[in-house]
């Protein structure tokens, strides 16, 4: 059910450091700080029709996740969005998965990284559908591992080293015959994927998770936009475990996974119906240009 798509840049040309370089000749010290110790935040954006979609919001979530982790994207929201768009019109690729990233270098190795100095890049390669048959709906466990609070970690960060635990969930969940896991939050909450936020359906109204200990995503931000749209009611709330059984739809929204209904989660069953529906097809309306109206 999953693309088949491998998540890499083997060939063409990326952007490091304020140059276009091959993307083979791209190299980094093992000395890295961003390495040994996780300085490094991070987008995952998509291209459509060569256009990526709310590409300068992605940037300024880039450049608060830096400042997240206490350091400073060397280069300014139109520097940097200057540096992608040349890097997609570069490529020619229509359809694609834009990476950047920013991470602390080698000049100092040490739990301590003030004089570091910061590298970005961005990376660019061809991406269809992520999910072949959305309308199908996907399965999902339930994670062993919880979202941290915001006194534990820097939670509103799209930092590399919180993914971590989302690693390890996705691939006991992809071991146990599913597509992804849910994710609690430290008080047993429902929080989140692995990768994506969630909502759910009951009475023609949407629920989703408070996004207080979660990271402030995009695609959600634009759900609660068609949801306006639509006049719908968003009720932002914290939601148990034990609600689960009370919803009749349920979907996945991420850049990556864009709005992916679900079908089930950990045997409790979900029917993709007209909600998911109607929220597939106007993000895909959205993504390509046009307009709800």
């Amino acid at each position: 059910m999953a693309s088949s798509l491998l998540f890499r840049q083997t060939s063409g040309k990326l952007w490091m450091d304020g140059a276009f370089i091959d993307s083979d000749q791209a190299q980094i010290s093992i000395q890295t700080h961003g390495l040994h110790y996780g300085s490094c935040v991070f987008e995952g954006e998509r291209a459509y029709n060569g256009k990526i979609f709310k590409s300068r919001t992605h940037t300024k979530r880039l450049i608060n996740s830096c400042k997240l982790l206490g350091f400073e994207l060397p280069y300014s929201v139109d520097e940097f969005e200057a540096a992608k768009l040349e890097l997609r019109e570069m490529s020619g690729i229509e359809q694609a998965y834009v990476r950047p990233v920013a991470w602390r270098g080698a000049t100092q190795l040490g739990v301590s990284a003030k004089n570091n100095t910061v590298h970005a890049a961005i990376a660019i390669w061809e991406m269809d559908t992520y999910f072949a048959d959305k309308m199908a709906g996907i399965r999902l466990t339930i994670a062993d591992w919880r979202r941290p609070p915001a006194v534990c970690a820097p939670v509103k960060a799209k930092a590399a080293g919180l993914y971590m635990i989302c690693t390890l969930s996705k691939d006991a969940a992809a071991q146990a015959g599913y597509n992804d896991a849910l994710m609690l939050d430290y008080e047993g909450r429902i929080a989140e994927c692995t990768g994506a936020h969630i909502f759910f359906v009951r009475d023609g109204e949407l629920h989703t998770p408070s996004a207080q200990w979660i990271l402030d995503g995009i695609t959600r931000a634009t759900v609660m936009e068609i949801a306006h749209a639509r006049n719908l009611i968003v009720h932002e709330r914290h939601i148990m475990p034990d609600e689960l059984r009370s919803f009749s739809e349920c979907f996945i929204v991420g850049s990556a996974v864009e709005i992916t209904p679900v079908n089930e989660i950990k045997g409790i069953a979900y029917t993709p119906g007209d909600m998911s529906r109607q929220m597939v097809e106007d993000y895909d309306t959205l993504i390509k240009g046009g307009s709800l109206t």
